[in-house]
C-alpha cells in the first residue's frame, strides 16, 4: 500500500554501496589500503640484450634501498621516512604513505645476477638485469 504513494523500501545492496560510500568518506583521507595499490609502480622492459627495471620512487634516499636479483626475479626494498611536521599542524589531506615496503617479481627470463647495475636519479630508480648468455639472442652464420 506504501508503494501507491510513492514510498519504496530500500534494497539490501542500495543500502550497502550507501554504507561502503559513507565509511570511505569517513575513513578516506586516513585509510592508504584502497588507493595505495602495488607499491612502487614499475616498468619492465626487454631491449633484445637486458631487462630493464623502471620504478618511481621519489623523495626516497638512495641509501634507504635494497636491491635483490637472482636468476628468474627482482625485489625492491626500502623505507620512505615520516616527514617531519610540526605537532600542532592539522593535515587536511594525506595521500602520501610512509614506512617499508617491498616489491618482488618474477623475471620473464633468466638474467646473469652478477652483472645487474642500478642507477638512481631524480626520483627513478631504473635497473639494468642483463640477460643470462643462454637467453641472449644469438646471430647464427650459415655456412654454404
Amino acid at each position: 500500500m506504501l508503494a501507491r504513494w510513492g514510498y519504496r523500501a530500500p534494497s539490501v545492496w542500495s543500502e550497502m554501496s550507501r554504507l561502503t560510500r559513507e565509511i570511505d568518506r569517513l575513513f578516506g583521507e586516513t585509510s592508504a589500503v584502497s588507493r595505495a595499490g602495488v607499491f612502487p609502480p614499475l616498468n619492465v622492459y626487454d631491449d633484445g640484450e637486458s631487462l630493464i627495471v623502471r620504478t618511481e620512487i621519489p623523495g626516497i634516499d638512495p641509501k634507504d634501498l635494497a636491491l635483490n636479483a637472482t636468476v628468474n626475479a627482482l625485489t625492491i626494498k626500502g623505507e620512505r621516512k615520516r616527514p617531519e611536521v610540526n605537532e600542532a599542524a592539522s593535515f587536511h589531506r594525506r595521500e602520501r604513505g610512509h614506512g617499508t615496503f617491498s616489491r618482488s617479481i618474477n623475471l620473464p627470463q633468466a638474467i646473469d645476477p652478477n652483472k645487474v647495475q642500478a642507477s638512481y636519479k631524480l626520483g627513478v630508480l631504473e635497473v639494468l638485469l642483463p640477460k643470462a648468455e643462454a637467453e641472449r639472442p644469438r646471430k647464427i652464420e650459415i655456412q654454404s
